[in-house]
This record gives structure tokens, C-alpha cells and sequence, in this order.
């Protein structure tokens, strides 16, 4: 058999081994089909502890190259089959799995982010970055997913393109196995798998993906979707309720014994909340007034159906991203719109008796399809199964006239669209390019209509006070506004770059990766969730200022955690300055007086209803605090607190640090925003064995 090095190549050689597999015939032995010498050390590795080579780790093993991007919804989809092969097939049996990350978006080749989508879509195998997409040219993949499947010598067996195939993946890599088992070609080694998950410190929320606020502004509604749970929130930060977490499932019932997996969109009106419960593919609504969580849509596994028409747990449905309340052809609110990412399309599910635009009456409980042909496409058209959408992941209604649409984050083509709630048209608002079929025409350009350029939005807010359209630019890590009616887009918040400053104004505060918003307190508020920060973060739009949203946990419906008894304190902000103090010397014996004074920003109060606190720590000289008062709460800034340490009569002559941390919550006095503000002070000792007075204080002052 001659030798090949590209899937191109291999392509016939394939096909013949296709049938015979599929035909449960025994397969005939295959000779090396030698790769080239690839630079697998020379690239960044996720999940191991050093970077892995066919020569060595992955010799003798049956490989799995899964070429993916991250922005993928297919490729997110094939995530569960490659999880279920891995449980058939461990590294000892000889399969290992490598996913081989190669970049659509140019936000997608940095490290950083790669390890936050790792992190997000919890990948357990090896991971490399193939930033320069040279994998990909040496074995001419040509589209997101593709799997290659390598045998013991690195020798090319097969490859699969798509998804939708777990059963070929599974028989292929099973005869792979016992071929090469049966011919003492495998070996058990491990592989050093080292989870990058492993290496993080807890947060109070985990890759947030969207927000919700209820119409009367007091509730926001939080899918803290690496938790696998949903928040509800006093505008104080408050938790009301904590609804599924930590592990993933699919479970109804009480509030806590809920279970939800990857939760991505939120809607909420009363008591009522409705859940696009994405890695379950299912629509669950939390019903706070009974105290239960039920399952509206959805059969718990992947669909393909691109009409639906069924009714409740009947239909499948396809990775729903996010979803809003509306209003077709029936009472207010009779219809829940979803933006159907696995499918690219944009679905309804009447909630009462209704009629979508053009079409029949649908009854209470029908989940059927409203625009997009299931084409992933750039297409506008004025019928809407005519339309294309490539994987719509925010929806915004704006049903008053002259708008009577839905505004669409149509995140693969990069464009915000909007679909008529009178006759199903879709149009263009902005971004992307005219032809329909060319889905990487992104980029970071602020203008009017098709000359805008974004880059993976996947969410969008409706200001109904200002008839503006608000935009989480996800991949720009950005927040812009669009006015509709002269298609003109500018930046309101962000940098470009990804990170978590926090002011002083919009165009220096910066975001990673914001996954959705929401418009409150009348046009006045926007709430990002800023996924990759693992924070809600609060722009006042008069002010053009940047608050942390704080999330104080107080209710848990869900999993309670053992209280060791000590105060939880929440992550500080990789925002929050630190304010180095000159060193200061001191005795055995002595007492350290730190005089804490703090100032709000104008126009704000303390929050009554949460307690602001302070914290000290000596990290690594825990000797140092022994027995002594270590946090204690904020309850008047008008005055000083005094935090006094006494510095052990036995220290030794070392130098240990002091770091005192406080956390302020604070309101707006004329009932607007509620944020966090936090400050780290630390203040280094020398501690000497001359004797000196009994007391020393240190100012530390701040204006937060």
C-alpha cells in the first residue's frame, strides 16, 4: 500500500475502509501510513504538563486529532461523543484524544483565551493550539469539526468531518483498538494529563454567559453558566436564589434538587424565570411562586429537526442560546422566542394560544421553527424560512412600532440582524458583508450598515427609552450601540483587548469575552455579563462609569457547602488597586495600629442591606495573626476603622507582609446602581529585636 501524508490523499484509501467497516466485515490490515515530522513541542499545550510528541507519549496509542475553534457550535456538539468514547477507552487501553485547536476568529489564537474556552466547555484531554493553523495545512483540513484518527505509529487510519458522528467514531476507533491490540502494538503509559482546572482558585460566578433584568428593575436573574446553575439577585447583590450546581444535569423538581447544564439565556417576569438550558438542549422554566423547576422543550439529547411543530418534552431541540419573552398572535407574552444556535435558526414556543406571522395557530406548548432554513448562512430574505442564520446566540425584542422586530447577534457571520414580527422578514442592521455565504467577514471598525465590522457578538439589548440597540462585541471584548434607524454602530465600552479594568472611564475599562447584557433603570444601566472576567459588571451610562456588580451568596436552593465557620470572602477584582505601603519596622511585642479610612464615590451610600467588610492576612507568616481579629465589617465610613495586631513577644528577625483587603457596597443615593468597590493595601514589616513603644499606627487611606 503506498504512503500518504493528507487527508486529500487519503480520501479513497478511506472509503474502502468505510464500507467494509460498515459492513461488519473483519478490516484488512493497513501498512504505516508515515506523517510528517510535525512541531508538536514547539506549540502551546492545555491539560499536560509538558508538551506531547508522536514519537514518545503518543507512540504506541490510537490517536484522536479533533480539529476544532472554540466559536463552534458543531464543534461543541461533538464534545459529549468524544466525552463517551473516552469513557469506553481509556489512555491505558491505548486511545488518547488530543484536540487540536485551530482558530476561526484572530481572539481565538491567544492562549489565554483557549484555556478559558477549555475551562468553559470542560475538555479533559490534552489540548494544543494551533495558532498558525499549521496542523491544519500539513493534513489539508479544510473545515471545523473534522476528526483524524492516527494509529500507534502515527500512521493516518481515517478521518470524519462534521457532526452526528459518535457511531463511526466509536466502531472505527474499537477495531482500531483490537487490530492493534492483537498485534501487541498498544501500550498503557499514561500520557501526563495535568488539568489546567486544577491549577484555579474558586469565584463566586463561573463564565456568566447572560443576564436578565425583571421589568420592574429589583430582580436580576444571573446564568452563571460554569456553575451550572441560575442566580437571582437583589439590585443590592444580594442572592435570593441559588437553582442548580454545581455538578451538570437534568433534573426537575424543587429548587433544590434542580439540575441544569450549561445554562446560557434568561428571561424573567414575576416569579416566573425561563432557562435556555443549552448543554441539556432543553427550555426549563423555574416557577418561584410553587418552588419547582419543570422542563418545557426538549428531549435532553441533540436534535436535528429543523421544523419542529411537536409539543413539551416531544420536540428535540438544538443547543437554544438564549431566549426573551413576546407576543404572536395571542395575549401578551404568549410566546417564548429562541435563538437556536445548534440549528441556526430562531424558534418560538407558545406559552398560550398563538400565531406566528404568515402562518396557523399554534396551540399552548407547541415549539416550532419561526425563521431560517438550517442553512448556517448570512442570508436576508423577506420569507423567513427562506433566511439563513449562522448560530444566532442573543435575541432582543423590540416590539413596538416603527421596530415590531427581534434584533438578532448572529455570532458566525458576525452581524446583528432583525426579524419582523409582522410578516418574518430578516434584514441586515450591521456588520458582516453581502454575500450570504461568507461568514469571516469580521473585524473591529465602528460606521454605518454592512461597513461595520464585528467580530462573534452573542448578545444584544433593546433600549425602548432610547430606541438603541446595545451589542456585546464578544470577540472585540467590547460594547457597542446601534441606532436602527440609521444603521450607524460606535463603541460605548472597551479597549479592544481583553482584560478587567475598571476605568476610569468607558474607553479604559476593558472586558474578555462578554457573553451578554441588559438594559435598567430606564436606559440609564447596562449589566454585561463579562464571561471570561467570571463577573457582572454594571456601565452607568450618565456617568460613563464602570462598577463591579457584586454577587453575595445568602440563599442557596440548590447543593448546600459545608460552613467551615469562617467568613467566605469573595475573589477580589483583577482591577482592584493595591496600594503598597512604606516598610515599617517593628518589635516583638509591639502593637501595630492600622488606621483604615476609606471614602465613597459622590453620589453613593454604603448598602444597608449587605455588610461591607475588611480582611487581614499574612501570607505565609500565618504565625503572625494567631489568635487575633482577622476581618471584621464596614458599617460608617464617616469615621476611621482601627485594626490593631500585636506582633508575637517571640518573632523571629524576618520581613512578613500584612495585606488588608476591604470590600464596599455601595448604592446610589437616588436609587440607581449597586456595585463593589474593593482595595488592597499591603504593608510590609521588619521585624527587629530592639525594643520600642508599645503602639504604631499606619494611615491607610483610600478613595474608592
Amino acid at each position: 500500500m503506498a504512503s500518504y501524508s493528507s487527508l486529500t490523499d487519503l480520501i479513497p484509501v478511506q472509503s474502502q475502509l468505510d464500507y467494509a467497516l460498515e459492513d461488519a466485515t473483519t478490516p484488512q490490515e493497513k501498512e504505516s501510513l508515515n506523517l510528517p515530522n510535525w512541531p508538536l513541542t514547539r506549540l502551546q499545550w492545555l491539560n499536560t504538563g509538558a508538551p506531547l510528541s508522536l514519537r514518545t507519549e503518543l507512540s504506541g496509542k490510537v490517536v484522536v486529532l479533533d480539529f476544532f475553534t472554540y466559536c463552534c457550535i458543531n464543534c461543541m456538539h461533538i464534545l459529549p461523543d468524544l466525552r463517551q468514547l473516552e469513557q469506553q477507552h481509556s489512555v491505558e487501553d491505548g486511545l488518547v484524544v488530543v484536540g487540536v485547536h485551530s482558530a476561526k476568529f484572530p481572539n481565538e489564537r491567544v492562549l489565554e483565551n483557549v484555556q478559558s474556552a477549555v475551562l468553559r466547555y470542560d475538555i479533559t484531554h490534552p489540548v494544543v493550539n494551533d495558532a498558525e493553523a499549521r496542523l491544519w495545512t500539513e493534513l489539508d483540513v479544510s473545515c471545523w469539526p473534522t476528526l483524524v484518527l492516527l494509529g500507534p505509529r502515527g500512521n493516518l487510519l481515517f478521518s470524519l468531518v462534521g457532526e452526528a458522528e459518535r457511531q463511526r467514531l466509536a466502531l472505527f476507533a474499537g477495531v482500531a483498538l483490537r487490530h492493534y491490540g492483537a498485534r501487541g502494538l498498544l501500550r498503557g503509559h499514561g500520557v501526563g494529563v495535568r488539568l489546567f482546572r486544577d491549577s484555579l482558585p474558586p469565584s463566586v460566578l463561573s463564565f456568566p454567559g447572560k443576564v436578565a433584568l425583571d421589568p420592574a428593575g429589583k430582580t436580576l436573574a444571573i446564568a452563571d453558566t460554569g456553575h451550572h446553575r441560575v442566580l437571582l439577585v437583589a439590585s443590592t447583590g444580594q442572592v435570593l436564589h441559588s437553582i442548580g450546581g454545581p455538578q451538570s444535569g437534568w433534573r426537575d423538581g424543587d429548587l433544590s434538587e434542580a439540575q441544569f447544564n450549561s445554562p446560557q439565556g434568561v428571561a424573567i417576569k414575576g416569579q416566573v424565570v425561563y432557562v435556555a438550558d443549552t448543554e441539556n438542549h432543553l427550555i426549563r422554566k423555574i416557577d418561584l411562586s410553587v418552588g419547582k423547576v419543570t422542563t418545557l422543550a426538549g428531549v435532553g439529547v441533540q436534535g436535528t429537526d429543523k421544523e419542529g411543530g411537536g409539543t413539551g418534552l416531544e420536540q428535540p431541540i438544538s443547543s437554544p442560546w438564549d431566549v426573551t419573552l413576546g407576543t404572536a398572535g395571542g395575549e401578551e407574552d404568549n410566546v417564548l422566542w429562541i435563538a437556536m444556535a445548534g440549528t441556526h435558526q430562531i424558534w418560538a414556543l407558545f406559552l398560550d394560544d398563538g400565531k406566528l406571522p404568515k402562518g396557523s395557530t399554534s396551540a399552548r406548548g407547541t415549539c416550532v421553527r419561526f425563521a431560517g432554513s438550517g442553512s448556517e448562512e448570512n442570508r436576508n430574505n423577506a420569507y423567513p424560512h427562506k433566511a439563513g442564520f449562522a448560530q444566532p446566540s442573543g435575541v432582543a425584542p423590540a416590539p413596538a412600532t416603527p421596530w415590531s422586530c427581534l434584533f438578532v447577534a448572529d455570532s458566525e457571520s458576525s452581524t446583528v440582524r432583525s426579524l419582523a414580527l409582522t410578516d418574518g422578514a430578516v434584514k441586515h442592521v450591521v456588520g458582516g458583508e453581502r454575500d450570504p455565504l461568507n461568514l469571516f467577514a469580521f473585524g473591529d471598525v465602528d460606521g454605518k450598515g454592512v461597513d461595520v465590522k464585528l467580530q462573534h457578538p452573542l448578545g444584544v439589548a433593546w433600549d425602548p427609552n432610547s430606541s438603541l440597540l446595545y451589542v456585546a462585541d464578544s470577540y472585540n471584548h467590547k460594547i457597542k450601540v446601534v441606532d436602527p434607524k440609521t444603521k450607524q454602530c460606535r463603541t460605548v465600552a472597551g479597549t479592544g483587548e481583553p482584560g478587567g479594568t475598571l476605568g476610569p472611564g468607558f474607553s479604559e475599562s476593558s472586558f474578555n469575552e462578554p457573553g451578554g447584557l441588559c438594559v435598567g433603570a430606564g436606559g440609564k444601566l447596562l449589566y454585561v455579563a463579562d464571561t471570561n472576567n467570571h463577573l457582572v459588571k454594571v456601565l452607568d451610562l450618565q456617568t460613563q462609569t464602570v462598577s463591579v456588580f457584586p454577587v453575595l451568596p445568602a440563599a442557596v436552593d440548590g447543593p448546600a457547602e459545608v460552613d467551615s465557620g469562617a467568613r467566605k470572602l469573595p475573589k477580589l477584582p483583577k482591577s482592584t488597586p493595591v496600594v503598597e505601603m512604606p516598610l515599617l519596622t517593628v518589635s516583638p511585642g509591639q502593637t501595630v495600629n492600622l488606621e483604615l479610612r476609606l471614602s465613597l464615590p459622590d453620589g453613593t451610600k454604603l448598602t444597608e442591606e449587605v455588610s461591607s467588610f475588611w480582611s487581614i492576612m499574612a501570607e505565609g507568616n500565618d504565625w503572625l495573626l494567631d489568635s487575633q481579629v482577622i476581618s471584621g465589617d464596614i458599617t460608617d465610613l464617616s469615621r476611621s476603622h482601627a485594626i490593631r495586631i500585636s506582633v508575637p513577644a517571640t518573632a523571629a528577625s524576618t520581613n512578613p507582609t500584612l495585606t488588608l483587603n476591604a470590600w464596599v457596597y455601595c448604592c446610589q443615593l437616588q436609587g440607581g446602581a449597586c456595585m463593589m468597590r474593593a482595595v488592597s493595601f499591603k504593608q510590609a514589616l521588619q521585624i527587629d529585636p530592639t525594643s520600642r513603644q508599645d503602639l504604631v499606627s499606619v494611615t491607610l487611606a483610600r478613595a474608592l
